[in-house]
C-alpha cells in the first residue's frame, strides 16, 4: 500500500482503540456500559476526545513512524498522547456536564496505552521474526556497549538474524537484551550446531589484541566465518560505522599489543627539516612517507624508479591537503650524480633508504640486478648523501641478511656493510650518520603470504605453502615504519638496529586460521570432506626454514622497548671499496661465478642453500632451473 493509505489505515484502528478504551473504561469501573451508552453527552464526550487524541498523535509524529522500525520513542508518544488524552477526557466531560468517577480517565489511559502501543509493539515484533525469517543467523561475541549497537542495526539489516550473544562477562550471563540471551562462550558449540551458525560477528572494538587472539583461536576451532567491527577510535573519530563489518586483522592473530611510539623520537630527524624516501611508492616506503608527512617535515622528497609506484603515493599524500611541500622525483638509486643533485636541491636533512629488491627467488633469479640495486644502489646513494652533506641515511634492512643462504639476503648484508664502512669516516671525513634498521616480514607488503593465502581461500584453493615447519616474524607496515623513524634518531653512526618482532608464527598454522576464520575447513587425510587444502610445495630457491635478526649474542638495549642495537663484525673502508670495485666489475662481465666466490668470501656469512639460479646465466650455461635447486 502506499505510504499514505497506511497511515489512513492506521488512523481508523487507532480511532477504533479509543472507542474500546473508552466505553471499557467505564464498565471496568461500573460493571454496566448503561446509562452512558444511552446518552447523547457522553457520545460527544468521546468523539471530542478521539479527534484530540488523534489530532496529538499526528502531530508528535506517530504516523511517521515505521512499524517494522518502530523504536521505544514510539510508545513514548503513545503514552504522552494516553495521558493527554485521560486529561481531556476530564475537561470534556466537565464541558458537557456528564459524570465522570475519578479512575475512568486513569483507566482509559491504560487501556489506550496497552490497545495503541502493545499492539504497535506486536506487529513490529511478528514482522521483524517472519522478515528475519530467511536471513543469515549470526552470534555476536561481546555483550558490552559496542554489541548491542550492532544488534540495533543489524535489526534493520535485511542480512543477519542475531540469535545469541557470546561474553565472558559473568555477570551478564542468561540475561537478554531485547529478547536475545546472553551465553558463555561454553555454549559456542551447542548454539553453532543447533542454529546453524555460519558467521561470528566480534564486537570487541576496545579489547587488547591478546584477548582478541584468545577469542579468535577459540573460534578457529568451528567452521564459521568471523567478522569484527572497526576499532573504537575508527569509530569514536567518525571514519567509520559501527556496522562496517570487515575480516579479522591478522595482527589480531598475533597478538602481540603495539607500544606508544615516543614521540620526540618520531620528531626528531623530521620535524621542519626536508626528508627524501627512496623506493617511496614500495610497501615500506610508502608507509614511511604517510607517517613522515603527518610529523611536519618543511619538504618531502618522494624518489621512486616506478613511474605508477611514484603516481600513487604522490596523489595519496596529496589528498591529506597538509602544509608540506610534496616532490615526487622520478630516478634510480643507481645513478649517484642523480641523486646527489636532488639531495643538494632540496638541502635534505634526511634519507630513509627503503629502496631495493626484497623477494627472495626474483632475486635469485635475477642476481646480477639484485647486486647492482641492493649493493651498488645503497652504497652510491650513501655516497651521495655525504656530497651533499646531508645529517642522516637510515637503511631498511631485513632479517634475511643474517647468516643468509639466499642472494637476496647477501645483498642486504653487503649494503649493511658498506654503511658500517663509511661511518668509520662520520666527523673525521664527513657529517653524514648512517645507521641501519633490521626486521622481518610485514603483513600486507607486496610479496607477503596474506594477500595470495586470502586469494587463494576465495578462489576455493589449494593455500600453497613453502614448508609445513616454516616460521617467520610478522609485524603490522605502520608499526615497523614508525620503529624505523624512532631508531634512526637514536642513530650514533654505524648503528645496526634490530627491531623486537614478538614471537615467530609458523606460517602452516597462519594458512589454517585463514581458512578457519573464512568459514570453511581445511582438507586433509583427516578431513576428506574439507573444503581447502593446504599443499606444502618445498622451500623455494635461497628460502630457510626460519630466520633470525642477530649474526651473534652481542646486543644491547636502548631507551625503546622494541629496539636493540647489535654489535656485529664489520669491514674497513677502503677493504670494503675494494670488494665493491670487484662486485661491480663482475655485474659489467656479467661473471656469474666470480660474483658468487666474492659473495661467499666476504664477511656476510653467506652459505647458499643451492648454485647460481640466475636465469640468464643458467639459459647461456644450457641448465635448467631446476638443476640449482
Amino acid at each position: 500500500m502506499p505510504r499514505p493509505a497506511k497511515r489512513l489505515v492506521s488512523v481508523a484502528i487507532d480511532v477504533l482503540f479509543i472507542f474500546a478504551s473508552f466505553w471499557f473504561a467505564f464498565y471496568s469501573r461500573m460493571g454496566t456500559f448503561e446509562p452512558y451508552w444511552s446518552d447523547d453527552e457522553y457520545w460527544y464526550v468521546f468523539g471530542s476526545v478521539a479527534f484530540a487524541t488523534i489530532l496529538i498523535f499526528i502531530n508528535t509524529g506517530l504516523y511517521r513512524a515505521i512499524l517494522r522500525f518502530l523504536s521505544i520513542k514510539a510508545i513514548i508518544i503513545v503514552g504522552f498522547g494516553a495521558a493527554a488524552s485521560g486529561f481531556l477526557l476530564v475537561l470534556f466531560s466537565y464541558y458537557f456536564q456528564v459524570f465522570l468517577p475519578r479512575s475512568v480517565p486513569v483507566i482509559f489511559a491504560a487501556y489506550l496505552v496497552t490497545l495503541c502501543g502493545g499492539t504497535r509493539l506486536v506487529v513490529r515484533f511478528l514482522l521483524s521474526d517472519f522478515l528475519a525469517i530467511d536471513r543469515t543467523p549470526v552470534i555476536i561475541y561481546g555483550a558490552g556497549k559496542s554489541g548491542r549497537q550492532l544488534y540495533n542495526v543489524l535489526l534493520q539489516s535485511e542480512e543477519y538474524r542475531v540469535v545469541a550473544f557470546i561474553d565472558d562477562n559473568r555477570k551478564i550471563h542468561k540475561t537478554t537484551i531485547q529478547g536475545v540471551t546472553v551465553f558463555r562462550r561454553k555454549y559456542l558449540s551447542r548454539i553453532i550446531e543447533k542454529q546453524q551458525i555460519e558467521k561470528v560477528l566480534l564486537a570487541m572494538p576496545s579489547a587488547t589484541r591478546a584477548e582478541r587472539k584468545s577469542v579468535i583461536e577459540l573460534l578457529s576451532a568451528y567452521p564459521v566465518e568471523v567478522m569484527t567491527i572497526p576499532n573504537l577510535g575508527d569509530i569514536v573519530n567518525g571514519d567509520i560505522q559501527i556496522d562496517q563489518l570487515k575480516e579479522v586483522a591478522i595482527e589480531d592473530l598475533l597478538g602481540r599489543e603495539p607500544v606508544e611510539p615516543n614521540q620526540q623520537l618520531l620528531m626528531k630527524n623530521i620535524a621542519g627539516k626536508s626528508v627524501m624516501v627512496t623506493g617511496a611508492g614500495g610497501s615500506i616506503g610508502s608507509e614511511l612517507c604517510r607517517q613522515i608527512v603527518k610529523l611536519q617535515p618543511t619538504t618531502l622528497i618522494l624518489f621512486e624508479i616506478s613511474e605508477f609506484s611514484l603516481y600513487k603515493i604522490d596523489h595519496e599524500l596529496r589528498q591529506l591537503h597538509l602544509d608540506v611541500n610534496i616532490v615526487p622525483i622520478m630516478g634510480n638509486v643507481q645513478n649517484e650524480a642523480r641523486l646527489a643533485q636532488v639531495m643538494s636541491a632540496f638541502s635534505v636533512d634526511t634519507i630513509y633508504h627503503a629502496a631495493a629488491y626484497k623477494h627472495v627467488p626474483l632475486v635469485e633469479f635475477n642476481t646480477i640486478e639484485g647486486v647492482q640495486n641492493n649493493v651498488l644502489g645503497t652504497y652510491r646513494t650513501a655516497c651521495a648523501a655525504i656530497k651533499a652533506n646531508v645529517t642522516s641515511f637510515v637503511l631498511i634492512s631485513t632479517d634475511k641478511a643474517v647468516r643468509p643462504t639466499n642472494v637476496m639476503g647477501t645483498t642486504k648484508r653487503l649494503a649493511e656493510l658498506g654503511l658500517q664502512a663509511l661511518s668509520q669516516g662520520y666527523q673525521t671525513e664527513h657529517n653524514t650518520l648512517f645507521s641501519m634498521v633490521r626486521f622481518g616480514n610485514v603483513l600486507g607488503s607486496s610479496g607477503s603470504v596474506i594477500p595470495l593465502f586470502k586469494s587463494q581461500i576465495a578462489n576455493g584453493g589449494p593455500v600453497t605453502v613453502t614448508h609445513k615447519d616454516i616460521i617467520r616474524y610478522f609485524m603490522t607496515i605502520p608499526e615497523a615504519a614508525q620503529l624505523v623513524i624512532q631508531a634512526g634518531a637514536m642513530g650514533k653512526g654505524g648503528d645496526v638496529f634490530v627491531l623486537d618482532m614478538g614471537e615467530p608464527v609458523r606460517i602452516s598454522d597462519l594458512a589454517k586460521n585463514l581458512i578457519h576464520l573464512s568459514g570453511l575447513e581445511v582438507r586433509d587425510q583427516h578431513n576428506p570432506e574439507g573444503d581447502i587444502e593446504i599443499h606444502y610445495s618445498g622451500l623455494r630457491p635461497g628460502e630457510k626454514l626460519y630466520e633470525e635478526l642477530l649474526i651473534g649474542d652481542s646486543v644491547s638495549e636502548t631507551s625503546h622497548d622494541r629496539i636493540m642495537t647489535a654489535h656485529e663484525v664489520s669491514m674497513k673502508q677502503a677493504e670494503y671499496a675494494q670488494l665493491l670495485d670487484a662486485i661491480q666489475q663482475c655485474a659489467e662481465r656479467y661473471d656469474q661465478e666470480e660474483l658468487r666466490s666474492l659473495m661467499l668470501n666476504a664477511p656476510t656469512g653467506f652459505a647458499p642453500s643451492s648454485n647460481i639460479g640466475d636465469l640468464v646465466w643458467l639459459q647461456k650455461e644450457k641448465r635448467t632451473v631446476n638443476e640449482f635447486r
